[in-house]
């Protein structure tokens, strides 16, 4: 195992209810009656990108809004919680970052999030994270598609050098597996406490905790399996 490729800011810090609460508060500050209890949200994660379900919600409602603005809205809302929260990481992965780095192991983000919330997550994780605990950082400027479209791992293996069978990815929803394995990567699901009902049979497991050494000895089964192919 060549490489750990985390799949989104989701797999290091369990963001999805901030980010719940950062579309109702910027719903009220485009004047929208909306608003998204967690039921409502849970449904929604299918579908990757914040700004699409905006206009997805919209166009069911029969409304004209601009998503592109509540969402920009929103992310300046959501950046400022985390600036003003202390957040954890979810579970092992800090152990998994420093075993993969003791280990000669690359650690990646592969995201389509902003730079700025990338930036956002990891200040508020004071001492557990920081910008140099990963080899590559991948962010919505590198790529023109969006998971679940492979371009971002593909962006990343090309910038890390390293071969898709020797690489591992991790994600927290189905579009994000979706394009690990489009990419051809084996990828292990880690649900977060919102994305814990979505379908993950395409994952080669699916983990409530990481364990560094657990990943790479699944990835070496998971080698020896299929002949040496991802």
């Amino acid at each position: 195992m060549a490489a750990i490729l985390f799949g989104s800011i989701s797999t290091i810090a369990d963001t999805s209810e901030l980010q719940r609460q950062a579309f109702n508060e910027a719903f009220d500050a485009h004047g929208l009656a909306w608003h998204w209890d967690r039921d409502d949200y849970v449904a929604m994660l299918g579908e990757s990108g914040g700004q699409n379900r905006v206009a997805a919600y919209a166009a069911s409602r029969g409304q004209e809004v601009d998503a592109s603005a509540v969402h920009r809205t929103k992310s300046t809302l959501f950046q400022k919680k985390l600036a003003d929260t202390q957040v954890p990481a979810r579970p092992g992965v800090v152990d998994t970052l420093r075993s993969a780095k003791s280990d000669g192991v690359k650690v990646a983000l592969v995201t389509t999030t902003s730079a700025e919330n990338i930036a956002a997550l990891i200040g508020a994780m004071g001492a557990d994270l920081a910008s140099a605990d990963f080899d590559l950082i991948v962010d919505a400027s590198d790529v023109d598609r969006s998971k679940p479209d492979a371009a971002a791992y593909a962006f990343a293996l090309d910038h890390l050098e390293e071969e898709v069978g020797d690489c591992v990815a991790i994600e927290d929803n189905v579009d994000g597996v979706t394009a690990a394995v489009a990419a051809g990567l084996g990828c292990v699901a880690f649900p977060n406490e919102n994305t814990t009902g979505q379908d993950f049979t395409a994952a080669r497991r699916v983990v409530s905790l990481l364990d560094f050494a657990e990943l790479r000895a699944s990835h070496t089964r998971a080698r020896h399996q299929s002949g040496g192919a991802s």
